[in-house]
């Protein structure tokens, strides 16, 4: 009986080993077929773009009429709450600075 239980788990096992042994194979094909592609999709998304002042000079203006509008909408904020306006105005500046200049 024992014997019996350990061939059929020795049986599933080579069964579940033979089949991660070939989806590794057929996904390392996948891979080695794709790589021209993905290699052309790379060159054309990183290739050269605006640069990191040109997308500062931008985002810096961008996060201005952000925060005025933030500052109107909530009312006291020009007054009462500086500290988290500016706060909010160099995460924004930063964050919108890094994405402009990865995305253009």
């Amino acid at each position: 009986m024992l014997g019996e239980t350990d061939e059929k788990d020795k049986n599933e096992t080579r069964k579940i080993a033979i089949a991660i042994v070939s989806l590794v194979l057929v996904l390392a094909v996948a891979i080695f077929l794709m790589a021209p592609i993905v290699a052309e999709l790379v060159s054309v998304h990183f290739a050269p773009g605006l640069g990191f002042r040109d997308s500062a000079v931008i985002s810096f203006f961008v996060t201005i009429v952000i925060m005025i509008i933030f500052a109107i909408t909530a009312g006291d904020g020009l007054l009462g709450e500086i500290q988290f306006i500016l706060g909010g105005f160099f995460l924004f500046f930063v964050i919108i600075w890094l994405l402009v200049a990865w995305i253009f």
